[in-house]
């Protein structure tokens, strides 16, 4: 297990820490504030360490348009839609920004965002987040990256759809830039993700080639992938969020409704201690199961002189005898006095 570590506040992530649990709000405030800080409340009632929003404009990410290339294809929730339209509906009010962090804040949550342009980077520079984050489509915009790793906050990178090349350019970019403190997050960029087209067996190759914290950003439906991503090593999850999947938003359909996180998070610190340490042998609590091992016991009276045989002697439970290894050792050796029945052997037991 890698032990790179990254600092968000006084926050330690990577390592042996605790995992990163992010919520992320996307679209799913429906654009009202209420309901954006609703969802900070409730994610920070399920345990969440950190809220996630995005920043951007939808004339900062496309055009207006409705020609075919800016019209969405199958294959996604928003088939059909514009960009320009689905952003629009989409995007976090810049305005909303203080407030939301102040929200957070006062849960003991760390709120930070993904900017999608310049513009963002500098009107986010305003508050002091924690970190910034580089969304999957963005990772190939190395001079994108180059702006916000000269921020020298720390930096997290989504890698949907990245190659190993893609991947080496944008940490290359991030380092000589600025950013001392990286994060790669697996992810799938299909909405919703399939389960088995996460490949999670990516994340030790990523902590080993990239000497990075690792973690996953999740858009399955379920709980599974980010559990087994953290027994893989993954030490931050991110996974959208909704107070309710009827309410709808952009991202509903796959997004964690608030007992869901919970349960997701749970799951996730049982994972954690679950992983413990490398350890053989007994535990303290184990020690006394040790009495239920097979045991060398005399199952009939043997008198002093008496050849042991398999007839009076078998590897039985309880313990507490010679270990059913010496089976051989005993066989054909006399008994050194008499033994009842039910008794566990000893060396002292055995004569020539």
């Amino acid at each position: 297990m890698a032990s790179v570590e990254i600092h968000l506040g006084d926050r330690v992530v990577g390592g042996d820490n605790p995992t990163l649990v992010v919520a992320e709000l996307s679209g799913n405030h429906s654009q009202h504030l209420g309901r954006a800080i609703e969802l900070i409340d409730l994610a920070a009632e399920a345990g969440a360490d950190a809220v996630k929003i995005q920043t951007y404009r939808p004339d900062t990410l496309t055009i207006e348009c409705d020609r075919e290339p800016f019209v969405i294809g199958e294959g996604t929730p928003w088939a059909g839609r514009s960009l320009f339209e689905l952003y629009e509906q989409a995007h976090t009010p810049w305005e909303w920004t203080g407030d939301l962090e102040t929200r957070a804040r006062e849960h003991g949550m760390l709120l930070f965002s993904t900017p999608f342009d310049e513009s963002a980077v500098d009107f986010l520079e305003h508050f002091d987040l924690p970190a910034y984050k580089i969304a999957s489509f963005e990772l190939t915009d190395l001079a994108f990256i180059e702006r916000v790793a000269a921020c020298g906050r720390p930096l997290i990178l989504s890698t949907g759809m990245a190659t190993i090349a893609e991947i080496d350019e944008a940490v290359t970019t991030a380092r000589a830039a600025g950013a001392a403190e990286l994060a790669l997050l697996r992810c799938s960029s299909a909405y919703p993700a399939n389960a088995a087209e996460m490949d999670l067996r990516s994340i030790p190759h990523m902590l080993d080639g990239w000497d990075v914290v690792v973690g996953l950003s999740d858009h399955t439906l379920g709980c599974a992938a980010a559990i087994a991503a953290v027994a893989l090593g993954a030490r931050i999850v991110e996974k959208h969020f909704v107070r309710s999947r009827s309410d709808g938003g952009p991202d509903a359909d796959f997004s964690l409704e608030p007992h869901e996180l919970r349960q997701l998070i749970d799951s996730i610190r049982e994972a954690e201690a679950s992983l413990g340490d490398v350890r053989y042998g007994p535990t303290e609590r184990e020690k006394s199961s040790l009495v239920f091992r097979r045991s060398l016991f005399a199952v009939e009276d043997v008198t002093a002189g008496q050849h042991f045989t398999v007839e009076n002697v078998r590897s039985i439970r309880p313990g507490g005898g010679l270990a059913p290894k010496h089976l051989p050792d005993v066989i054909g050796r006399r008994a050194s006095c008499d033994i009842e029945r039910g008794t566990p052997l000893t060396w002292d037991h055995l004569g020539a």
